[in-house]
C-alpha cells in the first residue's frame, strides 16, 4: 500500500545547450519550485528533486528520476526531443510516475495539441502559457489524477478522450512568485556542481506588446507586459554578482522599453563596477523607444557589458513586414540608433531573417544593401527561418497562403561544439526553403548572397575598397556582392569561383536536409559559418594573396564596364592596406606602408557617418602587428574570427583604425 504520509518526490528537467563550456541555470523549473514552494497548501508534503539542466546520455537521465512521483519537464526546440525520450523510458520503468510537460514548445493549436497528447501518451498533463499557478494545482492532484478542474492544460481521459481546459489568466502580480536566487532554490543545485561556470538567465518583465508571426512571444504572453518589482531585481543583480555569475542573459522581450529599464542597467553596471561580475549581459533591444533604447545599450556598452547592440530589422520590405506583422515597428528608429550608436563608438550589429513571406530575392538584396548604406559595416547576422510550434507562422493556413516549403535539420549551434553535436538524441528544426515569393531556387541565391556579404564586407577583407567605390563612383553594395556571386568565371579567377561554389552547394546542402553551419575538426572542433568557414580557409591555406589579387583585376574590370575608372593607383592602394591590415597569426615584426592617398582617414569618417574628402596626398602608415599576437591556429581562430563574429575586429587597428605617421617609426 502507498504510504500516504511520506513526502512526494518531485523531479525536475530543463535540458539546456552549454554554452562556450558554461551550464544555464534553469530559471523556467526554478521558478516553479520558488513558487509551489511558496503556495502548495502543504508544502512540507512535497520534496524537490536537485533538477537535470544539461544534455547527458538518456539513461543517466532516467536513473536519475527514477524514485519521483512526478517529474516536471520545461520544453522548446533545443530539449523537445531529448525530454521527450527521457519522459518515454522514465514511463516504461515507472508507469506510477506522473509525468508533466509544459513551455514554449506544448502546441496550443486543438488539433496540434491533441496530435501531440496522442504521439506521446507517456505524457500525463500538457501546460499552455505560464507554468507556476498551474504547478500547483496539479502537484495538489497528483495522487487524485483529477486533473479537470485545473485551467491551462491538456491531457487525455481514461476513456481516450482528448481535454484541453480553458487557458489561466496570467499572473499580474509578478512578485508573488519568489525569486528562484534570493530564495536559495539553486543553492543546492551549485554546491553540487561547483566545477560549473553558471549563466544567469533573467526576468525583469514578462510579455510583449508586438505579434511578429514567426515568433511566439506575443502570442504566448497576449500582449500585456508585467514587471517584477526594481527592488527585487535589484537584490538579484547583488545575488548575480555575489555568486560570480559571469554572464547574464536577459530574457526580456523588449530591454529598454520601459523608462525604468535604463536604472535596471545602471545597477547591473554599477555591480561589474564593483566586483567585476557579471562579465557580460545580453537583451534583446526595445522595437520603438529610441532615446531609452540608446540611453540603455550605452550605459551597458561603457561598461564593458555588451559585445555590440543588436538591431533587429528582419527586413526592410513594406510588404514583408505587414506579412510578418510587423509593420507597427518603425524602421526609421533603428536607423536613427544605428547612426547615434556609430557616432558614440558603440558595436552594432542587425538581424536580417532569410525567407520571410513576401520577402523576394530582389527585396532582400536590395535591403542588405540598404542597410549597408545607411551605416551598418560591423555585422549583419543574417538568420535562416525556422518555424516555431505556437508562432502564428506555424498555422497551417498561415503555411498554406504563402506556399511555405520547409525542411526539417539538425539543430547545432553556431561555434558550438562537434562534440555536442554527436548526442545520442538529435534535435531539429523546421527551416524555411521556399515560399511563393522566394522560390528553392531564389533561396539558394539570397543564402549565397548573404554569406558572400557577410564575408567581404562583414568579415572585413574588402570592406575598404568596397566603401571607395560606393562612396566615389556610386557603386550600389548590392552590384558588389552580386559581382562576387555572378562574375567570376572558373578559370580566369579559381578561387574566388571556388568561394562562390561553396556557397551556392552549401544552401543546395540546407535544402536537402543537411547541416546549418560547416563542421571543422581541424579548427577547434566547432561548427563555423560558411562565411568564417571561407575565411579560415583562405588564411591557412595561404590563398589570401592569390584571393586579392583576384578581387583586384574583377573590380578594375568591373569599373571599366560600367564606365567609373579610378586611378589605377586608387584602387589598387585601397585593396593593398586591406590585405595589410587582416589579422593573421606568427607576425613578428610591424609594417609600414606608403600610398599616394589618405585612404584610411577617408574610409573611418565613412563608417562614423562623417564626411571627410579623400585627398591624393602621400600618406605613410604603421600597422601594428606585434602588441597583439597569436601564435597558432588554433589561437587566431578562437580569438580573432570566432571572439570577433559580433564585434567585426579583423582589421588590426579596428575601431578605429589606429595611424601611427612617419615620424613614429
Amino acid at each position: 500500500m502507498e504510504n500516504l504520509c511520506r513526502p512526494l518526490k518531485v523531479g525536475l528537467v530543463q535540458i539546456n545547450n552549454s554554452f562556450s563550456g558554461q551550464n544555464y541555470l534553469p530559471l523556467s523549473i526554478g521558478m516553479l519550485q520558488a513558487y509551489a514552494q511558496k503556495h502548495l497548501r502543504q508544502p512540507e508534503a512535497f520534496e524537490f528533486q536537485l533538477p537535470l539542466y544539461t544534455r547527458m546520455p538518456v539513461r543517466d537521465a532516467v536513473q536519475k528520476l527514477l524514485g519521483t512521483d512526478a517529474v516536471l519537464f520545461s520544453v522548446y526546440v533545443w530539449n523537445i526531443r531529448i525530454s521527450l525520450e527521457v519522459a518515454r523510458l522514465l514511463k516504461e520503468a515507472s508507469p506510477q510516475t506522473v509525468t508533466v510537460f509544459g513551455g514554449p514548445h506544448v502546441p496550443v493549436r486543438l488539433e496540434e495539441n491533441e496530435r501531440f497528447m496522442r504521439e506521446h501518451p507517456f505524457i500525463d498533463v500538457a501546460c499552455m502559457g505560464e507554468g507556476e499557478r498551474v504547478t500547483v494545482e496539479i502537484l495538489e492532484r497528483t495522487r487524485s489524477r483529477s486533473w479537470e478542474e485545473v485551467q491551462g492544460i491538456s491531457f487525455i481521459r481514461r476513456d481516450g478522450g482528448h481535454v484541453i481546459t480553458p487557458r489561466a489568466p496570467r499572473i499580474d502580480d509578478l512578485d508573488s512568485v519568489p525569486s528562484p536566487f534570493l530564495v536559495g532554490t539553486f543553492d543546492g543545485l551549485m554546491k553540487t556542481h561547483p566545477q560549473e561556470h553558471w549563466i544567469g538567465l533573467w526576468e525583469t518583465n514578462r510579455g510583449c506588446p508586438f505579434s511578429c508571426t514567426f515568433c511566439d512571444w506575443g502570442s504566448a504572453t497576449q500582449s500585456k507586459v508585467y514587471k517584477f518589482s526594481l527592488e527585487r531585481l535589484q537584490q538579484e543583480v547583488a545575488w548575480f554578482a555575489a555568486n560570480r555569475i559571469e554572464y547574464i542573459f536577459c530574457c526580456d522581450s523588449n530591454f529598454g522599453m520601459l523608462p525604468r529599464d535604463i536604472e535596471i542597467a545602471r545597477s547591473v553596471a554599477e555591480a561589474k563596477r564593483r566586483t567585476s561580475y557579471p562579465h557580460a549581459m545580453s537583451v534583446q533591444n526595445t522595437k520603438n523607444a529610441t532615446e531609452r533604447a540608446f540611453e540603455v545599450q550605452k550605459i551597458l556598452s561603457d561598461a564593458g557589458l555588451n559585445k555590440g547592440v543588436d538591431i533587429a530589422l528582419q527586413s526592410l520590405d513594406p510588404k514583408t513586414l505587414v506579412s510578418v506583422r510587423r509593420g507597427n515597428i518603425s524602421t526609421e528608429t533603428y536607423q536613427e540608433l544605428q547612426r547615434r550608436f556609430a557616432r558614440a563608438n558603440v558595436d552594432t550589429y542587425t538581424d536580417l531573417i532569410l525567407g520571410l513571406p513576401g520577402e523576394t530575392y530582389a527585396s532582400f538584396a536590395e535591403g542588405v544593401s540598404a542597410v549597408i548604406d545607411r551605416g551598418q559595416h560591423n555585422r549583419i547576422q543574417f538568420n535562416n527561418l525556422s518555424i516555431l510550434p505556437n508562432a502564428e507562422m506555424g498555422d497551417p493556413e498561415y503555411r498554406k497562403r504563402y506556399d511555405m516549403e520547409t525542411v526539417e535539420i539538425r539543430v547545432v549551434n553556431i561555434h558550438g561544439l562537434l562534440e555536442d553535436a554527436e548526442s545520442e538524441i538529435h534535435e531539429t528544426q523546421e527551416m524555411v526553403i521556399g515560399t511563393s515569393t522566394m522560390p528553392r531556387q531564389d533561396w539558394i541565391r539570397v543564402r549565397a548572397y548573404a554569406w558572400m556579404a557577410a564575408l567581404l564586407h562583414f568579415d572585413k577583407i574588402l570592406q575598404i575598397p568596397f566603401v571607395l567605390l560606393h562612396e566615389l563612383c556610386s557603386v550600389t553594395y548590392r552590384d558588389l556582392f552580386e559581382l562576387f556571386l555572378d562574375e567570376v568565371p572558373v578559370g580566369e579567377f579559381p578561387i574566388l569561383s571556388s568561394v562562390r561554389d561553396f556557397f551556392i552547394e552549401k544552401a543546395k546542402d540546407i535544402q536537402r536536409g543537411g547541416f546549418e553551419y560547416c563542421q571543422s575538426k581541424d579548427w577547434l572542433a566547432i561548427w563555423w559559418p560558411a562565411d568564417e568557414y571561407i575565411l579560415i580557409k583562405l588564411c591557412t591555406e595561404n590563398k589570401l594573396e592569390i584571393f586579392y589579387e583576384e578581387a583586384e583585376r574583377l573590380l578594375v574590370r568591373f569599373l571599366e564596364q560600367k564606365g567609373k575608372p579610378l586611378p589605377p593607383d586608387l584602387l589598387q592602394s585601397a585593396v593593398e592596406i586591406n590585405h595589410r591590415l587582416i589579422k593573421l597569426p606568427f607576425q613578428d615584426s610591424d609594417l609600414m606602408l606608403e600610398i599616394p592617398y589618405n585612404i584610411l582617414e577617408f574610409y573611418q569618417s565613412v563608417i562614423r557617418g562623417e564626411a571627410s574628402p579623400l585627398q591624393n596626398k602621400p600618406t605613410k602608415h604603421w600597422i601594428d602587428r606585434t602588441s597583439q599576437g597569436w601564435s597558432s591556429w588554433e589561437e587566431w581562430c578562437r580569438e580573432v574570427i570566432w571572439y570577433s563574429n559580433k564585434r567585426g575586429a579583423y582589421m588590426y587597428g579596428n575601431k578605429p583604425v589606429t595611424v601611427e605617421l612617419a615620424g613614429h617609426y
